[in-house]
């Protein structure tokens, strides 16, 4: 064998050995991609520091409450006297703090008023206020930078974001009160922001004229029993995983639920209430798999569910089951036609349109998803043999309907008298072919009975 031969076989060998390394480690970092169990990773921007005459002068006579925190043993309990106290305040060591109800912390207009960058901590009866209003050092009421923490009963106010926490699994948030500042509803800060943080319970809050409460790329956490009002989205998962979401109160906000890329979940026993205006839903979806949706009312809400391209991953499903939609624009309208979506035993009524759709494709009429055991407002047939179940199909078709769901500035007219008497004359005696929107074959004839959530 020539030299050159030898040359070229062991460069070879080389290029190949350098490529499985290379394969590997690009395996390596997408199993850790979530960096749920990988140590922590400083990510905030600096904060600022700011001087004292740099903030309000109605806290320039105050005690710093970070004299009492730098006092105080790690792992004790600090139970600070009543009053009013100066921020910032940042605990870098595990404590128990007791407010009572009766303790204000105010970092006067400027900066994050408190940062908990401790573990196995509980900050409990606090009132936190007067945050600064940049979006570029995330000013808040409460940065959370570690796990296990409690965080109970405290109240955030005047500040531009409420709770913020990043990397921080197993924490629990209970029973706290959260409004923004006075701005423009979209530079408000977000109530509550999760950010690669997972396993969090929050339950028992109240989110109230602020921005969003957000959860990115943080998986399993549990929303439970919380009150939002007069905020953009009440939830909004991006990149988050298995999620649940039950039992809250979701009043005129602009969106309820929004599910954008995530897969797994479920939104059980929520009430989500005028969602309106010209981007309202109660829930949504955008490219989401694998969740369930069940046992929610619905009701008074531009649209009740709008759903883009879900489920997306191959042969998973969304299952929609047991919900009220009632008084809504539309009750349910997908933006394309992408099949896997179960609707089983849910109530249609008092819906101005009760299911469309934004694109369907060439086979508009063998629609893809399954329809079963809906009660319908709307339904024409029959009870004879009284099973509760209707002794024909239920066929939902499209007539002068189609004519909004291809120019949607047209559904400003969908009552006016001449709509109606075009949508008539369609259905009397058609003179294009209607679009078949859905068939369920086992319509409920009597409204099922259900018990009130609100």
């Amino acid at each position: 064998m020539s030299k050159r031969s030898l040359v070229t076989r062991a460069g070879l060998a080389t290029a190949l050995l350098l490529a499985c390394q290379i394969g590997n480690s690009v395996q390596q970092r997408d199993d850790n991609a979530d960096m749920g169990g990988q140590p922590r990773v400083d990510i905030d921007r600096p904060k600022p520091t700011y001087m004292l005459h740099e903030r309000d002068k109605r806290v320039h006579g105050l005690r710093p409450f970070q004299d009492l925190v730098d006092k105080a043993p790690a792992g004790s309990v600090l139970k600070p006297p009543p009053g009013v106290y100066a921020g910032p305040v940042v605990i870098n060591k595990p404590l128990i703090i007791e407010g009572g109800g009766q303790v204000t912390i105010d970092a006067g207009d400027k900066g994050t008023v408190m940062a908990l960058n401790a573990s196995n901590s509980v900050l409990r009866g606090l009132r936190l206020t007067g945050s600064g209003d940049s979006h570029d050092t995330d000013d808040s009421c409460l940065d959370v930078r570690g796990h296990n923490n409690v965080i109970e009963d405290l109240k955030l106010d005047n500040c531009l974001f409420g709770f913020d926490f990043k990397q921080s699994n197993n924490n629990l948030i209970r029973g706290n009160t959260i409004r923004s500042k006075d701005r423009e509803l979209g530079v408000r800060g977000d109530g509550l922001r999760l950010w690669y943080s997972h396993d969090n319970i929050v339950e028992k809050n109240q989110i109230i004229d602020s921005r969003d409460m957000v959860a990115w790329y943080s998986n399993k956490n549990v929303f439970r029993d919380n009150l939002g009002r007069r905020s953009r989205y009440s939830i909004h998962f991006m990149f988050a995983n298995d999620n649940i979401v039950e039992r809250n109160q979701f009043y005129d906000n602009a969106v309820g639920v929004y599910f954008m890329y995530t897969e797994g979940g479920a939104v059980r026993n929520n009430v989500i209430s005028h969602a309106t205006g010209a981007t309202g839903m109660g829930i949504g979806f955008k490219e989401a798999s694998g969740t369930v949706i069940e046992n929610n009312e619905i009701i008074y809400c531009g649209i009740g569910i709008g759903s883009d391209l879900s489920p997306f991953q191959p042969e998973s499903t969304i299952e929609i089951r047991g919900n009220r939609f009632a008084y809504n624009g539309i009750g349910i309208l997908f933006n394309s036609e992408t099949g896997g979506n179960n609707m089983i035993d849910n109530v249609f009524e008092g819906n101005l349109t009760q299911v469309t759709y934004g694109g369907r494709g060439d086979n508009n009429n063998n629609p893809r998803n399954f329809w079963q055991g809906n009660y319908w407002d709307d339904f024409q047939g029959f009870d004879r043999n009284g099973d509760g179940i209707g002794d024909q199909k239920h066929d939902l078709y499209a007539y002068a309907d189609q004519i909004w769901m291809e120019m949607p500035v047209a559904r400003f007219f969908r009552s006016s008298p001449v709509m109606e008497l075009l949508d008539f004359l369609e259905r009397l005696a058609p003179f294009s072919t209607p679009d078949l929107i859905l068939r369920d074959e086992q319509p409920r004839f009597i409204k099922p009975a259900r018990a009130a959530l609100s």
